[in-house]
């Protein structure tokens, strides 16, 4: 079989190095020049560690993880409270022990397929049209040259070009959780620590720090505009570049209090300025005849859930495990629709968001912080005490932490890991 995968950042290397197990002959085109570094933490839990283990990544993982030690609030006098520490044993920590870099997750899965036979990446490329999806896919490549393939699988991200043209517009619903974020990485200060460091501004604002492997810290704004016309601007700018995007967060974040003024002095150099609308993708049908799309192309569930990294795990090795039962001659069809059949129930359970969600954590006004933070100092003191984390099921691990969902076993992928 052969594959172009449309994107190399999780969910399409992890699917490229399954599919080399089962001989498929897999291109994965990415439009950036080179694997990206940056990037915000993300989160691998439940089966998604699995998914890790089976291709012999774990320790990887781990060697990567950003030594997070926990996450803790920070007062309107910058004192720190609330503690949430990692804890071996436990899931009681709004930080995850697998927490990774998205760039570092990139690179180990880049890494891990890209030796295996049969697997290509082309950097600085795009699918520039689909040419044809009927007894093959063809595309043109922006390099002008036009190729044949069995399957195309649109793993390019959540507003992802190949399933604008294979999908049309009303099969694909966009769910606004209006909410704003912006993330960048600024220099580490002797005076930094290894915590989540997370601050609740007024007017619906939180500035958060974290640290990296790297040695620099990752900074964090979001913001849920409180009128009509705060939100036309933001959403003005989600369609704007760079320099009017830092001017309006300037403009929003100068009074915020705590760290802003060091994160507003540092923004301007950062090298990974990233402006995200916190948005949900909801599609009808995850694929058409030859055509696929997975991980956020598909079913993008917003930083909210912490499942975007996990369920692009689980995506690629379900796709992968559904294709390697093929029998010979079967239209690749009856394996996408069996991958959707199987997953889109937990995809969809993943990406209900209570109501109150992110508005709870964005205060407005200093009563409605102050109600928040008691809420969460209390949350902190009980998370302390081992009876109370047993009674909520706290004493899992995250890899033990399955979510409610049983990865299905595929025997004739299985036995080639």
């Amino acid at each position: 079989m052969r594959v172009l995968i449309s994107g190399a950042g999780v969910a399409g290397p992890t699917l490229a190095y399954f599919l080399a197990k089962i001989g498929a002959r897999i291109t994965v085109v990415e439009k950036a020049p080179a694997l990206l570094p940056h990037g915000q933490n993300v989160d691998i839990t439940g089966s998604a560690v699995t998914v890790i283990k089976k291709m012999g990544l774990f320790d990887d993982v781990k060697r990567y993880h950003t030594k997070e030690m926990g996450t803790q609030l920070i007062d309107p006098n910058g004192r720190p409270f609330a503690p949430f520490p990692v804890k071996e044993g436990s899931i009681a920590s709004f930080t995850s022990e697998f927490e990774i870099l998205r760039g570092d997750m990139a690179k180990v899965l880049y890494e891990a397929s890209k030796p295996l036979q049969g697997v290509e990446y082309i950097f600085g490329i795009t699918i520039q049209k689909v040419l044809a999806n009927d007894t093959s896919v063809q595309v043109e490549l922006s390099n002008g040259s036009v190729q044949e393939y069995d399957l195309l699988v649109a793993a390019d991200g959540q507003w992802s070009k190949v399933r604008k043209q294979c999908f049309p517009s009303e099969s694909v619903t966009v769910v606004d959780k209006g909410m704003y974020v912006v993330y960048f990485t600024i220099p580490r200060l002797k005076e930094d620590n290894d915590w989540w460091n997370v601050y609740f501004g007024l007017q619906s604002r939180i500035i958060t720090l974290r640290p990296d492997p790297h040695g620099t810290i990752r900074a964090m704004f979001t913001i849920m505009p409180r009128n009509e016309a705060q939100k036309a601007a933001w959403q003005n700018a989600s369609r704007a570049g760079r320099q009017k995007q830092e001017g309006l967060v300037r403009q929003e974040f100068a009074d915020a209090g705590w760290q802003a003024k060091r994160l507003l002095d540092a923004m301007s150099e950062a090298p990974d300025f990233y402006f995200q609308t916190i948005q949900q993708i909801n599609m009808e049908k995850w694929s058409d005849n030859r055509v696929v799309c997975l991980g956020d192309t598909a079913f993008a569930p917003t930083p909210l859930t912490g499942m975007g990294t996990s369920l692009a795990l689980l995506g690629g090795y379900m796709l992968s495990g559904e294709l390697a039962r093929l029998q010979a001659g079967e239209h690749p069809r009856t394996a996408l629709e069996a991958y959707e059949k199987a997953f889109r129930p937990f995809v969809e359970q993943t990406q209900q968001i209570p109501s109150i969600v992110p508005g709870v954590a964005h205060p407005d006004t200093a009563w409605k912080r102050w109600l928040l933070q008691t809420g969460i100092s209390t949350m902190s003191r009980l998370a302390s005490l081992p009876w109370f984390i047993r009674l909520v099921g706290g004493d899992k691990t995250a890899e033990q932490n399955d979510d409610g969902f049983q990865l299905p076993l595929y025997e004739s992928l299985d036995r080639l890991l």
